[in-house]
């Protein structure tokens, strides 16, 4: 995938050195959907699956940085399977912008980017959650065409495993 980039800021795929950064705007991002801590160790969990010889090949994080090159946010994906439909499709996990970085065009240039990866990939769809409370999302995924569905998605701890 190429470096995207509209008068200054890019949007690239993520580097081993971009990692410390990505947890920081994740950990940011926990936050701002009022969501549990994660444990620690984010980073070096995340290096071998995206960069290590058992590179998970289902995974990427495209960063976003700002026209002086600071990392301001990021869209993290991987391919899942449809059943219903029979075929793959990227599901977008998180896309966040840190809070100064909004209504600059980034969030606009990371969804080309998501889309340029699953068209990459070659698959048909991209798929996200939002919370129903965050009105902002809702408003700039709307804005971009994408139609909601509703679900509501659940989690199950499975007992005797943590990670």
């Amino acid at each position: 995938m190429s470096e995207q980039s509209l008068q200054g800021p890019a949007v690239r795929v993520v580097r081993p050195e971009d990692l410390p950064r990505v947890v920081e705007l994740m950990r940011e991002h926990i936050a701002y959907e009022k969501s549990d801590l994660r444990p620690e160790g984010l980073a070096e969990r995340l290096h071998p699956l995206l960069f290590g010889p058992d590179r998970q090949a289902r995974l990427w994080i495209l960063v976003a940085a700002d026209p002086a090159g600071q990392l301001v946010g990021y869209a993290a994906c991987a391919t899942e399977f449809a059943f219903w439909e029979a075929r793959d499709y990227l599901h977008m996990d998180c896309l966040y912008l840190a809070e100064g970085a909004r209504g600059h065009g980034l969030g606009t240039l990371l969804m080309s980017a998501v889309s340029d990866l699953a068209r990459d990939l070659d698959l048909a769809e991209v798929q996200w959650q939002t919370p129903d409370w965050n009105e902002g999302a809702i408003r700039f995924y709307d804005r971009l065409g994408a139609g909601a569905k509703a679900k509501r998605r659940y989690s199950l701890p499975v007992p005797g495993l943590t990670r």
